[in-house]
Formats: structure tokens, sequence, C-alpha cells
């Protein structure tokens, strides 16, 4: 329960997200596929952007574009080398 909460302090700290993110499709330990699926869907919801709530409800109709991003971002640490992951501090400290 601890790893889930120290990566949802990090989605929720987006300028932390910025590097690993760049990180993510520099690195040469994450696979080109990896790299290639997460292009497509980053880029692929910029241009066709799904709402399931619409954005003209004030501020509810972002709640499913963060949870969009949050939810790739998640993937994204989940499928990181540890190389990466411990650069970024997302690893569980041995006690």
């Amino acid at each position: 329960m601890s790893r889930f909460l120290k990566r949802l302090r990090f989605l929720l700290k987006f300028h932390k997200s910025v590097p690993f993110v760049k990180d993510f499709f520099v690195s040469k330990e994450v696979r080109t596929g990896n790299k290639l699926l997460f292009f497509v869907l980053i880029i692929g919801y910029i241009l066709i952007p799904f709402d399931i709530i619409p954005d003209f409800l004030f501020w509810f109709g972002v709640l499913d574009d963060i949870t969009i991003a949050a939810f790739l971002l998640q993937w994204m640490v989940k499928i990181a080398p540890e190389s990466l992951k411990r650069k970024h501090q997302l690893l569980e400290q041995d006690e």
C-alpha cells in the first residue's frame, strides 16, 4: 500500500512527472515497443480526446482528463526499468 501512495504522490506532483516522462522516452533500457505504445496513446488522446464527462461541466469535465493522464503515468511507472524508478525515487526503501 505504501508503494501505491508513494506513486500517487509522484503523479500528483506534475513537475516531477515531466522529467520522468522525458527520461522514459530517452532511456535505452525501455523497449522501443513500449515507447511507441505510450507515444501513440498520448498523442492519440491529445488529438482525439474522449470525454466521459463533457468539459462544459465546469471543473468536473477536466476530471476524466486527469484520470486518463494519471492512468497513463502510473502504467509508465509500472513498466519502467528499476534504474529509472530509482532515479525518480519511485521504489520502496528497504526497511
